[in-house]
C-alpha cells in the first residue's frame, strides 16, 4: 500500500514540475507577442501616414495641373 502511495506521489510530482516552468515561458511568449503587435501597429501607422502624404501630394499636383490648364 505504501509503495503505491509513493508511486502516485512521484507521478504527481513529475506531472507538476513541467507546469512550474511553463508560467515563465508563457509570460515571455505573451510579452514577445505584445511587443510584436505593438511594432506591427507602429509600422502600419507609419505606412498609413505615408499613404496620406502620397495622396495629398497627388491631389496637390492634380490641382496645380488643373489651374495651369485653365490659364
Amino acid at each position: 500500500m505504501s509503495k503505491i502511495f509513493r508511486v502516485m506521489a512521484l507521478c504527481g510530482l513529475v506531472a507538476a514540475l513541467p507546469a512550474c516552468g511553463d508560467k515563465k515561458d508563457q509570460a515571455a511568449r505573451e510579452e514577445a507577442a505584445k511587443k510584436a503587435i505593438q511594432e506591427g501597429a507602429q509600422k502600419e501607422q507609419k505606412m498609413m501616414e505615408g499613404m496620406v502624404k502620397g495622396v495629398e501630394t497627388v491631389e496637390k499636383q492634380m490641382t496645380e495641373k488643373k489651374e495651369e490648364t485653365k490659364k
